[in-house]
């Protein structure tokens, strides 16, 4: 099922959404889309109200037709409706979600409520029917047949497909559970009282991307990150792609990424791998919240070490 959990379906991205559904029957899901997702609809930056998107996201996760759950797009709307998700309905019949950006607030909130491996992994619009698209033939069926594995196979997916771009910011080698999601929803979500505990991150593997903005607010996540306590109970780092920040590689002299990164770990030792296709400038590898991974950032290795969800169902029985 493709939602709209958050942003409104602009009438200009219509045929996106169009390319979108092509990739998922390609891939052998059957693709519907839920009634608010309509071009033009909209209230304020949102596809409706949040009691609205709310009782349809309730609907979907009781609905067992429904297999997994692809958000259209992005933006600002997740935090107003936190309180109104049926969190028994997932704990019944858990599906997954994908999406990044503000659903990363859906993925940490569920995952610490209810324990739903949710996957920060491209949106349908300008994903799977935007960037996807753009992308070279032989990287889109890749990436189809990576996502199409990662929600129908029952064995652990193994190492995901690197590229030149991968960078180690710190050697080492770990393993621990996925954790993370876009920064500064990550910070936001620890600021409610859905926040994951603390314990949540005990050896994880903390993954993130930031979109907009500047450098110094990246800096400055970071030290919260510090602050509560969070950076030291992690044994790695995974950091997406930077998208559109202000002050990265200025003539100023400013930092560049892996610069404020390191500054703020410290002495914290570490694996860091940089520079990773996980965020908004996708294509996206998915990255499912929660499951236990291998981090070898000198070997610029990722593998995910188990199977992210129930098999699904596809060619015609689910969405």
């Amino acid at each position: 099922m493709i939602a709209s959990l958050s942003g409104p379906l602009h009438a200009a991205y219509a045929p996106d959404l169009d390319h979108a559904v092509v990739v998922l029957e390609r891939m052998g899901f059957r693709a519907r889309r839920a009634p608010l997702l309509e071009a033009g609809r909209r209230h304020w930056w949102s596809a409706a109200t949040p009691a609205e998107i709310a009782r349809e996201l309730n609907a979907l996760l009781r609905d067992p037709e429904v297999r997994a759950i692809i958000v259209h797009d992005g933006g600002q709307t997740v935090l107003g409706y936190l309180d109104l998700i049926d969190v028994d309905a997932i704990a019944a019949d858990p599906k997954p979600i994908l999406g990044y950006s503000d659903i990363s607030l859906l993925h940490l909130v569920l995952y610490a409520r209810t324990g739903l491996v949710g996957f920060h992994a491209d949106l349908a619009t300008p994903g799977l029917g935007g960037h996807w698209q753009a992308a070279p033939a032989a990287r889109g069926a890749e990436l189809e047949k990576l996502y199409s594995t990662l929600l129908t196979g029952t064995e652990p997916i193994g190492a995901l497909p690197a590229t030149p771009t991968w960078e180690c910011w710190r050697a080492g080698r770990t393993e621990g559970r996925l954790i993370g999601g876009l920064m500064s929803r990550m910070v936001l979500a620890q600021a409610t009282r859905y926040a994951l505990p603390l314990e949540c991150f005990d050896g994880a593997v903390l993954f993130w991307e930031e979109m907009g903005g500047h450098a110094s607010h990246v800096w400055s996540y970071l030290h919260v990150l510090r602050h509560s306590g969070i950076l030291d109970r992690i044994a790695g780092m995974v950091v997406g792609t930077p998208t559109a920040i202000d002050g990265l590689h200025s003539p100023d002299a400013s930092p560049t990424l892996s610069e404020i990164v390191l500054d703020v770990l410290g002495d914290r030792d570490i694996p860091v791998l940089g520079n990773v296709e996980i965020g908004h400038g996708g294509p996206n590898l998915p990255m499912p919240v929660g499951i236990r991974v291998e981090l070898d950032a000198q070997q610029r290795r990722l593998a995910l070490l188990e199977p992210a969800v129930h098999p699904l169902t596809v060619t015609g029985q689910g969405d």
